[in-house]
């Protein structure tokens, strides 16, 4: 009886990883939009109805049927605004969760350890960010479509500012993911940054009802940029450039992408 000796048939090499790591990328990106579209009724839907209630308590307390804002019915003019709100809130609580939950349960170091680099561990987040905001867009339009005759006057910019919308509020998610040590910290951040942002940048209102002061300085806000380009797209109404806006959120991301990745090339408050 002869024998095979198995090690001389069976030679265990490492795979090599080139300059990407493009299996370990999208493996942690796959985790990402697996995790919230697991409870899908929580992390997509939910922001539907909320978006809905919103419409309906805005559109009866502040404009009703009569009401116009530069020459078109209110709910016209508030619909889109409601949506860019939806894709930048959930677009941030995906990044943010994740991160600081991680921290927190202590398996944060369940992703630093494969041979994923600060530039992979950026684009997987961001993208499952991305993901999350742009199917609760989806949602979202649908959704309003069946209240509103809400058009599309130019899909490019809608669709420009929509991802460009869900990319910037991950990669923030991601900094306040990591700057963050506890549940209260990434509260206070919600609360104290994100909420009044979204709804103090033109989501309910035209910048043209504010003071000339007023209206230069929310030209610095990059959350106006996104609502007026959304509303750009969907309805062709714009406050400001919608070229000057689509630049200044171009430049913003970079900004953002430079730091969070920066950030976990350090191992910023993720390392103990």
């Amino acid at each position: 009886m002869q024998h095979r000796d198995n090690k001389s048939h069976y030679k265990l090499e490492p795979r090599q990883i080139g300059k990407i790591n493009g299996r370990g990328l999208w493996t942690l990106y796959t985790k990402e939009v697996r995790r919230f579209m697991s409870v899908w009724l929580q992390t997509v839907m939910a922001p539907v109805v909320t978006t809905l209630l919103f419409l309906a308590i805005f559109y009866l307390a502040l404009g009703g049927a009569v009401r116009e804002i530069n020459g078109m019915p209110f709910i016209l003019f508030l619909a889109p605004g409601l949506l860019a709100m939806a894709v930048a809130q959930n677009a941030f609580a995906n990044t943010s969760s994740s991160i600081i939950v991680s921290k927190i349960q202590g398996n944060i170091v369940d992703v630093l350890m494969p041979p994923l680099n600060a530039r992979e561990l950026t684009v997987a987040y961001a993208g499952g960010g991305v993901t999350r905001g742009v199917f609760v867009g989806i949602g979202v339009f649908i959704a309003l479509k069946v209240f509103v005759n809400l058009p599309i006057h130019h899909p490019f910019w809608m669709l420009y500012f929509v991802v460009s919308t869900a990319f910037l509020l991950s990669l923030l998610g991601m900094v306040g993911g990591i700057w963050a040590q506890k549940f209260d910290h990434m509260s206070a951040m919600t609360n104290f940054v994100i909420t009044p942002l979204s709804f103090l940048s033109g989501t309910f209102y035209s910048i043209d009802r504010l003071p000339e002061f007023w209206q230069q300085v929310t030209l610095f806000n990059p959350f106006f940029h996104m609502i007026n380009g959304i509303r750009y797209g969907f309805i062709g109404v714009s406050d400001a450039s919608i070229v000057a806006g689509a630049l200044f959120l171009a430049c913003f991301n970079l900004f953002l992408l430079i730091v969070v990745h920066a950030m976990i090339k350090r191992g910023y408050k993720l390392r103990p």
